[in-house]
């Protein structure tokens, strides 16, 4: 049966969030293999504070719109998001220059179940699963086979994968990937899913995703 258990302070894994100059979490979770496949002179790591001045916002644009933000408001988001080390690990990846110009976002959602290997877990939210395995499907108590609540899964998901764009064709967002790929599987998680065009698709698939479902979203507008 499968368990998550949480990193150990002590583990080179542990967010190394400690210091608010230093990275957002240890570079140990970044495989060696991403790093010395980058091209010459380029290097990836975890987000820092300083990268506000080094381009991260101006990579992002190249994603969505980011809006104007001040470095007050970046330095506050920056330490809310390290006080929470061990659920966003956000990654940079930076040319010779020492230049963001490339990222990605791993955030670790904390399931109340886990399915078995290779079962689905339907999309439920936390409270739909409580909901289903109190009164089943009619009122009935639930059959909840594979899931139990008294193993805990992680789920990662990506988000955010952006490449400045007279950096792109270098392979830097397949090595983006292929990082927080690898560090969702090093801290527990059971699968990693992520949204994308069909437009990329492609791409994803050649990363070892596959399509398992349809995105919905209810946005909210701002009066």
């Amino acid at each position: 049966m499968w368990s998550a258990a949480p990193l150990h302070p002590n583990s080179p894994h542990y967010p190394a969030n400690s210091n608010p100059a230093g990275p957002l979490f240890s570079p140990a979770l970044i495989p060696s293999d991403v790093s010395s496949a980058l091209p010459s002179g380029y290097t990836i790591r975890p987000l820092q504070r300083s990268d506000y001045k080094d381009g991260m916002l101006d990579v992002l644009r190249v994603l969505t719109t980011v809006g104007d933000i001040d470095e007050k408001a970046w330095d506050e988001r920056y330490d809310w998001l390290a006080r929470r080390g061990d659920e966003y690990y956000i990654l940079v990846i930076c040319d010779g220059d020492k230049k963001v110009v490339g990222t990605g976002a791993l955030l670790i959602e904390r399931k109340l179940y886990v399915p078995s290997s290779g079962g689905s877990d339907k999309g439920w939210t936390a409270a739909a699963f409580f909901v289903f395995c109190a009164t089943g499907d009619g009122g009935q108590p639930a059959d909840t086979g594979d899931a139990s609540i008294h193993n805990l899964g992680f789920v990662g998901h990506i988000e955010d994968i952006a490449v400045a764009k007279d950096q792109q064709g270098k392979k830097l967002g397949l090595r983006i990937i292929q990082a927080l790929d690898s560090m969702a599987q090093k801290v527990g998680c059971y699968k990693t899913i992520l949204d994308c065009s069909e437009t990329n698709e492609g791409f994803y698939v050649k990363c070892g995703y596959k399509r398992t479902g349809l995105e919905m979203a209810h946005y909210y507008d701002k009066k």
